[in-house]
């Protein structure tokens, strides 16, 4: 099983990019895990955003939620842990979720690091603003590159982002071939 971590601030596409991606290798006969994003099921639930003393136990659930998951050939993770430390950090100046979460991260073969390159949206009580957005993006950074853990940058709109994501997959031991993940219809 290959699995792969979608990784990024707010609003720059994770879960239209993960859909995407799932969508595209169904098609081609992959099976194919999605594990959904613990914090956006737990604000929908509570109808707030979590607060400090919360933030632990959200960590926790999205590490139980990909163990919990199916064998199958790719697990698709819209986002991690690392997410949650990050925003801790960030909105909280609490850096105590970073252990447990860096050594989760270390577990994906390959980590997808969505750009901010899309304009930001509202949606709902889960978004902080372009400002928040920017700056959780310059710490998420700052962590991947002074932890060296190794991503592939995503960006582009719409089509040309899902190829970029599709594309990072190909270095991949056990990966469809990138004929095989051309859009139904047709090859690329």
């Amino acid at each position: 099983m290959l699995s792969i971590a979608v990784l990024g601030a707010e609003c720059t596409g994770k879960t239209t990019l993960l859909r995407g991606m799932a969508e595209r290798l169904r098609i081609n006969g992959a099976r194919v895990c999605v594990v959904d994003e613990v914090l956006r099921d737990w604000c929908a639930a509570q109808g707030r955003t979590p607060r400090p003393h919360e933030q632990a136990a959200i960590l926790q659930a999205q590490i139980a939620a990909v163990d919990a998951a199916q064998t199958c050939d790719y697990l698709l993770c819209d986002t991690t842990p690392l997410m949650t430390a990050v925003y801790s950090d960030v909105l909280f100046g609490d850096p105590s979720l970073y252990p447990a979460a860096l050594a989760h991260q270390r577990r994906y073969q390959l980590s997808l690091l969505a750009d901010t390159d899309l304009p930001w949206q509202a949606d709902g009580i889960q978004r902080d603003g372009p400002a928040a957005r920017a700056q959780v993006d310059r710490r998420l950074r700052d962590v991947l590159r002074i932890h060296a853990l190794a991503v592939q940058p995503i960006s582009g709109r719409g089509v040309a982002r899902l190829e970029c994501a599709l594309a990072a997959l190909a270095p991949l031991p056990g990966r469809l071939s990138s004929a095989d993940m051309a859009p139904a219809g047709g090859r690329r």
